[in-house]
């Protein structure tokens, strides 16, 4: 496809008006303020007058099978919420359920731009068929608690294993497996130093919920005499690329962990604020060149995947927790969101609107109302732009999204299908 007086959100973040950009197969391969020498090597020609071309979106940070609970345990702590109404009906859950639900997160995913997940469940096989049918992409990992039981009991590691070896690179790589402990708090410490070996031994990517409360990282320091960062680091869960999931409730010495073994922080702020778990503080994490991306945790918790939201009240958090309205620049915001991500799944080739990079695209539409004489397009799509001015999504060179229509995805019968399997589960319950 050939974009042509295009906007674009160029390698560096700023704003460019007027260009082309041209993708072949999966990639970036034209990026100029002058029309290609041979316009007709491309399958199709974008009039891109009143939109922006931007990288899409990576979502660090999702449980996508929970759009089945979304809305499900409003109004609680992240404690009484797991325990009283997550963890019962999740025990309801069954495979075509987590399928449906899956498939159901991926349309609302490309809807708003997101093209990619760190996802962290269980169910995998069915999580994998829905992603792979969707046309998007994840770094998906079953995620292994154990509340104290025997490691060699542990049916949820032998499983993790399994999704490593059945499914790592998948699909041409769209598919990549993390090793996952849930967190410090579900699991023993035998059980984290046992999936910090196996992510050593398969050579994947950690990922991780840590510090989400202050009562879990309380709790935690009560019982180890450490931080859950500390306690993680010497599980050697940060001896291979992690994302550390939250980080509300991290010091100043779990930061010069991360910078120190290069773990990226995934905040998830619409979820932190809605369960009144924190605030992320992460001007700091700025200042000591960790790498922070934006997750957006389930809808169960959110309760919705706009990453335009999200983007927004990710710079409105870092300004309010420092008090200083000149941090969390546009440019640093939307990084965040795009190839931060990207490098915490490991996809060193995605993320940026460069030659040669991954065609992971969308385009906004600037020209409604909630756009009326912006002067700044970057600092606009962080604090005007609204999910629904995304109007393409393109993952790896396919568009799977554009003006309400999606390439892959029956929406009607997917929204159909995960309603009737909610409708089931509560009648289990």
């Amino acid at each position: 496809m050939l974009f042509e007086k295009i906007g674009i959100i160029d390698e560096k973040f700023e704003y460019r008006s007027d260009m082309y950009v041209g993708t072949n197969c999966h990639r970036i391969v034209y990026i100029d303020s002058k029309p290609p020498e041979n316009p007709d090597a491309f399958f199709e020609t974008y009039d891109g007058r009143g939109k922006v071309l931007m990288p899409a979106f990576y979502n660090a940070h999702g449980h996508s099978p929970m759009s089945l609970m979304r809305g499900y345990g409003e109004n609680l702590p992240l404690d009484r919420w797991l325990n009283e109404r997550i963890f019962p009906f999740e025990d309801k859950l069954y495979s075509e359920a987590v399928y449906w639900a899956t498939l159901a997160t991926m349309a609302e995913s490309m809807r708003f731009g997101i093209v990619s997940t760190s996802d962290m469940y269980y169910f995998i096989d069915d999580m994998v068929k829905a992603v792979v049918q969707s046309g998007l992409k994840t770094n998906i990992s079953r995620a292994v608690t154990n509340f104290g039981a025997p490691v060699a009991e542990s049916a949820s590691l032998k499983e993790a294993a399994q999704a490593i070896e059945m499914y790592y690179g998948f699909e041409d790589g769209r598919i990549l497996v993390d090793a996952s402990i849930h967190g410090e708090y579900t699991n023993d410490f035998e059980m984290m130093k046992a999936i910090a070996d196996m992510a050593k031994h398969y050579d994947v990517r950690m990922h991780v919920h840590l510090s989400e409360t202050k009562s879990e990282h309380e709790n935690c320091v009560a019982k180890y005499g450490k931080t859950p960062a500390e306690v993680f680091l010497e599980a050697g869960a940060f001896d291979v690329p992690c994302t550390a999931a939250h980080c509300v409730w991290v010091t100043d010495s779990d930061l010069d962990i991360f910078k120190a073994k290069g773990v990226t922080v995934a905040s998830n702020p619409c979820s932190n604020m809605k369960l009144s778990s924190g605030l992320c503080k992460v001007p700091p994490m700025y200042e000591k060149g960790i790498n922070v991306a934006i997750g957006t945790d389930s809808t169960a918790s959110n309760n919705s995947l706009s990453f335009f939201e999200e983007m927004k009240l990710f710079a409105l958090t870092g300004k309010i927790t420092s008090m200083d309205p000149s941090t969390m620049t546009p440019q640093q915001v939307l990084r965040s969101a795009t190839r931060a991500g990207a490098l915490s799944q490991g996809r060193e080739d995605c993320g940026l609107l460069k030659e040669g990079y991954k065609a992971d695209l969308i385009v906004v539409d600037i020209s409604g109302p909630n756009w009326t004489a912006c002067d700044d397009i970057a600092n606009g799509l962080v604090y005007s732009a609204d999910g629904k001015d995304v109007c393409l999504t393109m993952c790896d060179g396919m568009t799977v999204y554009r003006d309400g229509e999606y390439t892959f995805i029956d929406i009607e019968k997917t929204i159909a299908e995960t309603e009737n399997a909610k409708a089931e589960i509560l009648k289990r319950l």
